[in-house]
């Protein structure tokens, strides 16, 4: 096998573990990237192959373990559900290759923790797809906080979902489970993420409720407070019920603010004055967002400085995660 980063002038050998929703979107990116060349891909599900295969011409391997172990892979990017990713990663440490591990990291802390124990110990490149670690918006909206110099008052988090999964996550059935599914893993945890950037103390949750739908799947409503360096934290979330997908970070400042909206749109004001977006269109788009993640990836397998989250944080942010999750479901 091969250990050794790609040259600068040959692109990464990429196989992708896992070619269900997320899989299928990241094989696109990956193959439009002139940085890396997709080797191959592998899923337990026999749809999931034939779709990857037909629809992007995906070389499908006989085993995760055939495909991890190709001389031709440098990286591999494990894309399955969280309660499998263990298995995977675990594959990865054993053949020496640098690893993105979607998120969240897992669902149970102590298994968590042992991972990433094991990630650290190989000193493998490795690093788990939160976008704001490289998405512009973010860069921006961190890099604008911290020259302000601003005293942080509060900052508050705002998403809502008409129908959850979103219509283009429809296959991804465990998302809606409540052992490894909901939005609060799945998208409050990149906002979790960037909190972790944003303050240099740890992030606490201090309460959290929640409405569980009758049927045992994930959570309908949410309302959160969580502490950093002394800043309150609110959250409010919410899904199937009418209106428009919304999320929306607003960092609140004494003499400023800064917001995203959806995600990759940017803008920031000041007392007095109106939101003024802060990025391009182009750089306000998705696919900004993903080369940006892309690149950074890059630098992680070369060996070169990057800002991807490290899996230390991963653990961090699944760890709040969990905790609101836990007195949500105590508060029931």
């Amino acid at each position: 096998m091969s250990n050794s980063p790609a040259t600068a002038n040959e692109p990464i050998g990429i196989a992708i573990i896992g070619l269900g929703t997320v899989g299928l979107r990241y094989v696109e990116q990956y193959q439009m990237h002139d940085g890396f060349e997709l080797v191959g891909g592998f899923d337990v599900s026999e749809s999931a192959t034939a779709m990857a295969r037909e629809r992007f011409g995906v070389a499908i391997a006989a085993s995760a373990d055939a495909l991890i172990e190709d001389p031709a892979v440098d990286a591999v990017y494990v894309a399955v559900p969280p309660l499998f990713h263990e298995q995977y990663v675990d594959l990865v440490i054993g053949a020496g290759k640098a690893l993105l591990c979607e998120k969240p990291l897992g669902v149970d802390d102590a298994e968590s923790a042992g991972m990433v124990e094991r990630v650290e110990a190989a000193a493998i490149p490795a690093a788990v797809n939160y976008v704001f670690g490289a998405a512009p918006s973010a860069v921006r909206l961190l890099g604008d906080v911290a020259r302000s110099g601003d005293e942080i008052h509060g900052v508050d988090l705002r998403v809502h979902f008409e129908e959850w999964p979103r219509a283009w996550q429809a296959s991804a059935g465990w998302l809606r489970d409540r052992d490894q599914g909901g939005w609060t893993r799945e998208v409050i945890s990149h906002y979790v993420f960037l909190l972790l950037r944003l303050f240099d103390g740890p992030v606490t949750v201090e309460s959290c409720s929640a409405h569980f739908p009758a049927d045992g799947t994930s959570e309908q409503r949410l309302i959160a407070l969580l502490r950093a360096d002394g800043v309150p934290i609110h959250v409010l979330g919410s899904s199937d019920s009418a209106g428009v997908d919304e999320v929306e970070f607003t960092v609140r400042g004494a003499a400023a603010s800064w917001r995203l909206t959806n995600w990759y749109q940017y803008s920031m004001t000041d007392r007095g004055g109106a939101w003024t977006p802060g990025l391009s269109d182009e750089a306000a788009a998705g696919p900004a967002a993903y080369a940006a993640q892309l690149g950074q990836l890059g630098d992680l397998v070369n060996g070169k400085p990057q800002t991807l989250a490290t899996f230390a944080e991963a653990l961090e942010v699944q760890r709040i995660v969990e905790r609101m999750l836990d007195l949500a479901a105590e508060s029931r």
